[in-house]
């Protein structure tokens, strides 16, 4: 029996409730006969999964067979069975990422290594929702506390390890992860989900109706999560809370295809004093971290007669971050993309498009940083073409270039050859050569510490674009029925790395750019169809990594860069359907060590089992990090514990 009455603390309540609810679902199903699962439970054949239409190698659809690229995509149904709860945690999924939780909010993630260093958090890695780019021009990363969709939206996500300059843009570095919500005519009806856990509680909901030719949907969504611990068992001040509402309307008319979505969001979360512990079961406050913002884009395709077509998307981002005691940030960006895909013309298939994204950024900082000038606009211009060329049936070459523009360092080139090989039915070879840049931000050349002078950090002034010249070579295939498998070798060649450097005066240091390096490494994944009811897939990623100053630097922890990064991660998991209304899925990741921290390598097991009640109610039960809790990124004497949590979910559709 379940005693019902709220009078626990309010951080259980949802928890309480969860149970309760779960217990009268039970209980109404009892009487039910159980069901084959509907359409939004199905899994994806090894056959079907080849097939999967992705579209940011090429920026149109193509078989994920057929991308030359290294590309895994996260299905919808890999979400469900994971149990997931967050966006961050559903990234692990992909074996070609390194996912890392520093703290109760906030991750370092990554692709190829350099996640962090430098005096700054991972700045080289492309993340789009919905075809909207959500790094920060703030620092070039990304602020993975405000970016959230409700999972259950989730069509797939496309993750590209390796550069995307020439098609997405600078930034594109290391990697690009394009997240693509479901259309509203696929969203009809209402939804329901409540998930309860040791460490919070989540509650969203989702309604979908139609009219006419026109879909929508609404949706809303609140999190609460409680603090982490350090090593030693104190508590951090770092327990977060964060709501979003939003919508999405989608509309066909003839050979035009509309849609326009939009979101809201607001979260607050603690923050720790660097380099103190816990003393008494308090730690030393900072102030809260409060978030807000609004988004808005809007989108047109129209297919052309002859088999082209004409996407135009405009989109609008409002963003408020208050750091007490150091800055708040207000910044609000305008960005409108064209592309014009041309008809096939003999063995050519041109792409072309234009991209242009202004920001107002105002910054308001402390006495203990500045960000100067604290008022600035900025606008970012760029022109892209690309042409795929079939030089034989089974031999074709990617040729592309974008030239962009930006207010640091002026005009970039962006250039990329790739070349793909269907040795046969079911195998491709491919190989590519690339190069790409990271931009600076306004954490490189407008950063002050403290805020009024004399300066300990000056800015950077003359700093200058990131550098990546990349080569790849890959093989994407089916050599079984039920097997298929993707491997990927990959050399990077940095130049002109951020360096700090110290003054002449030796009373300051400002950036610079005297460092280069390189990464070596492979990756490698795959699934095996062991029978109809179990699925095997796993994956590997091993690197070597290099950063060496340059002549004339004199940034003796520069060279640390590189342990940001472990030499390798392994994934394995299992996915059992026991019958049409039970599934159980168990995961487990090894993940190398850090040498900055030191962080020490750890093995995590996840378990989830899941239970179809009656057709449109599902229960499951999940458990992560089973085998106990492990931190992941950070110094000793500041970073949290992963937890282990175990939680249940309630998810309801009609």
């Amino acid at each position: 029996m379940y005693n019902c009455h709220p009078s626990r603390p309010r951080l259980h309540h949802l928890a309480l409730l969860l149970g309760c609810a779960l217990a009268a679902a039970t209980a109404t199903a009892a009487a039910d006969q159980p069901q084959p699962q509907g359409a939004d439970f199905a899994d994806l054949s090894i056959e079907e999964l080849a097939n999967i239409q992705v579209t940011s190698v090429s920026k149109k659809p193509e078989r994920l067979l057929d991308a030359p690229a290294s590309v895994f995509v996260i299905t919808a149904d890999d979400i469900r069975r994971s149990g997931a709860a967050t966006l961050p945690e559903a990234l692990r999924l992909a074996p070609n990422l390194q996912v890392a939780q520093v703290n109760g909010a906030s991750y370092a993630i990554t692709a190829r290594g350099l996640n962090g260093g430098g005096n700054s958090a991972p700045n080289k890695l492309l993340v789009l929702i919905d075809g909207r780019s959500v790094y920060t021009p703030l620092f070039s990363g990304v602020f993975w506390d405000v970016q959230d969709v409700m999972l259950e939206d989730i069509e797939r996500i496309e993750v590209i390890s390796g550069p995307g300059g020439t098609l997405w843009g600078v930034n594109a570095v290391n990697g690009v992860i394009n997240i693509t919500t479901r259309s509203a005519h696929d969203t009809q009806g209402s939804l329901a989900t409540l998930r309860g856990a040791n460490d919070g509680a989540d509650v969203a909901f989702r309604q979908g109706g139609s009219k006419g030719d026109g879909s929508w949907r609404v949706y809303g969504k609140a999190q609460g999560r409680s603090h982490t611990e350090l090593a030693g068992g104190a508590p951090k001040d770092d327990a977060w809370h964060a709501g979003q509402l939003g919508f999405r309307a989608d509309w066909e008319r003839g050979a035009d295809r509309f849609s326009l979505n939009g979101n809201a969001n607001r979260g607050a979360f603690g923050q720790p004093r660097p380099g103190t512990i816990a003393v008494g079961g308090t730690d030393p406050r900072l102030g809260t971290v409060d978030t807000r913002g609004v988004n808005l884009t809007a989108g047109w395709q129209h297919a052309l007669q002859d088999g082209g077509g004409v996407n135009l998307q405009l989109y609008y981002d409002y963003t408020r971050r208050e750091m007490p005691p150091t800055f708040t940030e207000s910044l609000d960006i305008a960005d409108l993309q064209f592309q014009h895909t041309l008809a096939p013309s003999g063995a050519h298939s041109v792409a072309w498009g234009a991209n242009a994204r202004h920001s107002w950024d105002r910054v308001q900082g402390s006495q203990y940083v500045a960000f100067l000038p604290e008022r600035l606009n900025q606008t970012w211009l760029s022109l892209f073409a690309q042409d795929e060329i079939t030089l034989t049936p089974a031999l074709r070459a990617t040729l592309g270039a974008r030239v962009e523009r930006n207010d640091y360092t002026g005009v970039e080139f962006l250039p990329s050859v790739r070349l793909s090989w269907s040795a046969a039915p079911g195998h491709a070879f491919w190989t590519a050569a690339s190069r790409t840049v990271r931009a600076p931000s306004r954490l490189d050349a407008d950063a002050f510490i403290p805020g009024r002078p004399p300066y300990i950090l000056a800015g950077g002034p003359g700093v200058r674009s990131e550098v990546a010249k990349v080569f790849e070579l890959g093989y994407r295939g089916q050599p079984m029925p039920r097997l298929s498998y993707s491997a990927t070798l990959f050399y990077n060649d940095y130049d002109h790395l951020r360096t700090q450097e110290l003054l002449p005066s030796r009373t300051a240091v400002r950036f610079a750019n005297l460092m280069d390096g390189h990464a070596l490494g492979i990756e490698m994944w795959g699934s095996f169809q062991a029978t109809k009811s179990w699925r095997l897939s796993g994956g590997l990623t091993a690197m070597r990594e290099r950063v060496h100053l340059k002549p004339g630097s004199n940034d003796a922890a520069g060279a640390l860069r590189a342990g940001f990064d472990p030499s390798h991660s392994l994934q394995l998991r299992s996915a059992y359907s026991i019958d049409a209304t039970r599934d159980v899925e168990l995961a487990l990741r090894k993940v190398g060590a850090l040498d900055i921290g030191p962080v020490p390598g750890y093995t995590a097991l996840d378990a989830r089992l899941g239970w179809r009640v009656r057709p449109g109610l599902e229960l499951s039960v999940a458990a992560i990090n089973l085998n106990g809790s492990h931190p992941e990124y950070g110094g000793i004497a500041t970073r949290s514990e992963v937890p282990r949590t175990v939680a249940v979910k309630l998810v309801w559709q009609d």
